[in-house]
């Protein structure tokens, strides 16, 4: 089996590569000592990929010890957050996904510090139907995760913006969930279950205004119907529960994202308001039924950064979109997304989960922040060790594609992309064919890539590959969107190979830096470095290191902040002849 490859092992790689010599001539003699593979015609093989997050923050500001961890406890675009426990000490947290597969990943923890991916929710095509067509931003919204006493079994209900809302469920979370349940009755998004103590469920979720006629743009209600667990569908009316949002003399835009939970023999209903944007916030409504009357807290919002200054040193904003647990030990935590800009400008990050203590009023209302409470970056929970194998701070990982399967880091584009990707086509690689279809079209990409999680990053990669014509490229692709990408591709122009770095735009694409390649090799590594604020990209081809390609590239064109959207930025392989 091939060992893996990183970059503490570059000098004997190279080593090896020079005692090859003259024999690199064409693609079909090529041999990494006695197992460099061929490479065939139209594909691209990657050796390994390696990540490496170098953020300041983490740098500057240690764990004062073992029991503390940092914020977010997801990084990178885990947005959306929701989480549960079975009363037993498992807990189970899960995230939006959108038109990336496989759909909504499954975190488990038996203490809310150490959390491990355990799969995925929605991983086979039936599950995430209509995908294709969707910009990147639409597909799977907001899914909420949760657990019925009653019948020991787990629900996740969600929106997928192009086939409406629907529900998956399973009595072995770390097993397979059911297919789609829909529900036709529940219009809108964000829908969430609540199972009460006595038996009955009821969901929440997002909907139009009253009669659908918005008094204002973001006008929307929060609304309740009882389910029906046996027949797995709503049953009786629909009730409007908020209208508006908590002060609705201020005409507050999207409330959205509800939970209910029954504490203390009291109804709550939690909701985020104000966008998701700098205004974003969590408010709290309390009432004495699923259906019944809910009243705001005179202190809302419980949980919000916008009223801060803007200059502070690490700044959290976006918080919101929160959900509660309670632990065994009977102390409640909260879950929820937010971001971390660089410079108080952008971040290509998207929004990540963050998880904080619950604090209570005198007046028996659950917070997490008042005032000027800052989002903590440090947190610390009594009890709990962190082990090695944090999701948090900075972390290396490599890939050396041993494996008979992809990673649980990584994802594809709206659907598995069978046929475009094989690790079993030749063992020890990602193949890539080189497909007629692009990242800039709404179909299935040859793209396998993961989320950035560090504003300062380093990633590398190796890769085998010999354009047959100028359509065909491979390389490192940084995606936003559609309309929003750098490419750093191996291709072919008139006067032969050659390796450039592309700005893809909507509709246009123009090259940032193009460098010719001797015609004849094969092996190409390609290095992306973050410096936060701006991007450099690297080439090398023989023994002797790094060759710079093109320096002090703009980050910020893969911004939320520049190209909108819900996602934060993706890097991985990319293959086209488009």
């Amino acid at each position: 089996m091939k060992q893996k490859q990183n970059l503490k092992r570059w000098s004997g790689v190279l080593i090896a590569l020079g005692v090859l010599g003259s024999s690199l001539t064409s693609c079909s003699s090529i041999k990494k000592g006695n197992d460099l593979p061929v490479v065939g015609k139209s594909v691209a093989l990657f050796d390994y990929f390696n990540y490496r997050g170098e953020d300041d923050v983490y740098i500057s500001n240690p764990l004062p010890g073992d029991d503390y961890f940092y914020n977010p406890i997801l990084p990178g675009w885990y947005s959306d957050p929701s989480i549960c426990t079975n009363g037993e000490g498992d807990y189970f947290l899960a995230a939006s996904t959108f038109t990336y597969y496989p759909g909504v990943p499954l975190f488990h923890s038996k203490d809310l510090v150490n959390w491990k991916q355990v799969g995925h929710i929605l991983n086979r095509p039936s599950q995430l139907v209509n995908m294709e067509g969707q910009h990147v931003s639409g597909g799977i919204f907001a899914p909420a995760i949760s657990y019925n006493p009653h019948n020991k079994t787990y629900y996740m209900v969600t929106t997928n913006v192009g086939a409406g809302n629907f529900f998956v469920k399973t009595q072995d979370p770390f097993g397979e969930w059911s297919d789609p349940i829909m529900l036709p009755e529940v219009t809108g998004i964000d829908p969430s279950f609540f199972f009460d103590e006595d038996g009955k469920a009821y969901i929440v979720n997002n909907d139009d205004a009253p009669d659908n006629k918005p008094e204002y743009s973001g006008h929307r209600t929060i609304r309740v119907q009882e389910f029906d667990v046996n027949a797995d569908k709503t049953v009786g009316p629909r009730k409007i529960l908020v209208n508006k949002g908590a002060r609705p003399e201020d005409k507050p835009i999207w409330i959205e994202g509800p939970h209910l939970y029954k504490i203390n023999g009291n109804y709550f209903l939690m909701s985020a308001e104000g966008g998701t944007a700098g205004w974003h916030s969590e408010v709290i409504f309390r009432g004495d039924s699923p259906t019944g009357k809910f009243t705001p807290w005179k202190n809302n919002p419980i949980l919000t950064q916008r009223q801060l200054d803007a200059e502070r040193p690490n700044p959290v904003t976006c918080a919101g979109h929160a959900d509660l647990v309670q632990t065994r030990e009977g102390d409640w935590w909260a879950v929820f997304l937010a971001c971390r800009p660089i410079n108080n400008t952008f971040e290509n990050l998207g929004r990540e989960t963050f998880m904080m203590p619950v604090k209570w009023s005198e007046d028996g209302f659950p917070y997490m922040t008042q005032g000027d409470d800052l989002v903590p970056v440090i947190v610390r929970r009594e009890g709990v060790k962190r082990d090695e194998s944090a999701t948090f701070g900075n972390f290396e990982v490599n890939d050396g594609f041993d494996g008979q399967t992809l990673g649980m880091e990584w994802m594809t584009l709206r659907a598995p992309a069978t046929g475009l990707y094989s690790l079993s086509q030749t063992p020890g690689y990602l193949t890539l064919k080189c497909d007629s279809v692009s990242a800039s079209e709404k179909k299935v990409p040859a793209f396998v890539c993961r989320r950035l999680q560090h504003h300062k990053f380093e990633c590398s990669t190796r890769m085998l590959f010999c354009p047959q014509s100028k359509a065909e490229q491979a390389g490192i692709l940084l995606f936003k969107d559609e309309k929003h990408q750098y490419f750093l591709a191996v291709g072919r122009d008139d006067q032969g190979e050659c390796i450039s770095l592309r700005q893809i735009g909507d509709g246009e694409s123009k090259t940032l830096a193009s460098v010719r390649l001797d015609d004849g090799g094969v092996i190409t590594d390609l290095k992306v470095v973050s410096r936060g604020t701006h991007y450099d990209f690297y080439y090398a081809r023989q023994e002797g290191g790094w060759n710079v390609l093109c320096r002090n590239v703009d980050a910020g064109y893969l911004s939320t902040a520049t190209a909108g959207g819900f996602t934060g930025t993706t890097i991985g392989m990319y293959a086209t002849s488009k």
